[in-house]
């Protein structure tokens, strides 16, 4: 018998909904409890054991990889708002209409075609040791300075791209009415398609910000002691490999509630254009 205010659709939603989650539990259950059987059988696993998971290497290093972490975070917390902002710059140059403004157009595309074509740790390698080789006096050739440009002028072509796909997933409809009304081509894109665009590529960006997070520590090859390099120096003090599994928790503890948030960002989009109530 359902409940008051339930209709018999919802639940059977509900009961489905409640099977599989079982369904998975008790999935998940079997096969990490095979895992942890089975695995410390295997021939080398003391030797990996003592090599990759050393609770007193462990213990000892990971204060120092949390403090070395902060540096990834400062990184990442400068970086992130200027990508926005270049990244929203490029798409709109991309997307604009007016014939005199195809230079602008036209640098935007070759901009991210070129940087989407390099691996972004080639170019943090580039500019990293190749700016300050120009001879230029401190703070201009620092490392963390040359590095975070890196980053910026790499991610900003990829979410240039998820700005650009979601201008062009408004309606056209929305263009004709907003120039029905007298709104310039200027105020078109301000006041009509850009609300709409940011809205529909939240949860692509949220997706390239956790890539970022991890690819801070790549800055790590042009000098910086942030947490990658912090578990190589670590690594080599101790001849184990400890340390990298600390950063790797590390990594964890942060992109993983990363992760789900932005599954629940993409869910709710889907429902919400798919025409379902969000519970």
């Amino acid at each position: 018998m359902s409940q008051p205010g339930v209709t018999r659709r919802q639940a059977f939603e509900r009961r489905q909904k409640r099977r599989s989650v079982l369904i998975a539990l008790t999935s998940t259950v079997i096969v990490i409890g095979l895992v942890v059987a089975l695995v410390p059988q295997t021939p080398g696993w003391y030797k990996v054991k003592r090599s990759f998971f050393n609770g007193e290497v462990f213990n000892d290093t990971f204060s120092k990889l949390l403090s070395a972490f902060v540096k990834d975070i400062q990184i990442f917390l400068w970086c992130a708002p200027c990508i926005l902002i270049w990244g929203m710059t490029l798409a709109v140059c991309r997307s604009v209409r007016t014939p005199a403004l195809f230079p602008l157009r036209l640098f935007a595309t070759a901009y991210t075609d070129i940087f989407r074509g390099i691996p972004v740790i080639l170019t943090i390698l580039l500019v990293g040791f190749g700016i300050p080789g120009l001879g230029l006096s401190r703070p201009w050739n620092s490392p963390y300075l040359w590095g975070s440009v890196a980053l910026v002028l790499a991610y900003s072509s990829y979410v240039a791209e998820v700005f650009r796909a979601g201008i062009e997933s408004v309606h056209e409809s929305q263009r004709a009415g907003a120039r029905s009304l007298g709104l310039s081509s200027g105020q078109t894109l301000q006041f009509v398609i850009l609300p709409q665009a940011v809205r529909r590529v939240i949860p692509p960006l949220m997706n390239d910000f956790v890539s970022l997070q991890k690819d801070v520590a790549l800055i790590s090859l042009i000098g910086p002691i942030e947490i990658l390099r912090q578990a190589g120096i670590d690594k080599s003090k101790y001849a184990n490999f400890t340390p990298y599994v600390g950063a790797a928790i590390i990594f964890l503890l942060l992109t993983i509630p990363e992760t789900r948030f932005v599954d629940h960002l993409m869910t709710r989009e889907r429902r919400r254009t798919s025409g379902t109530a969000v519970r």
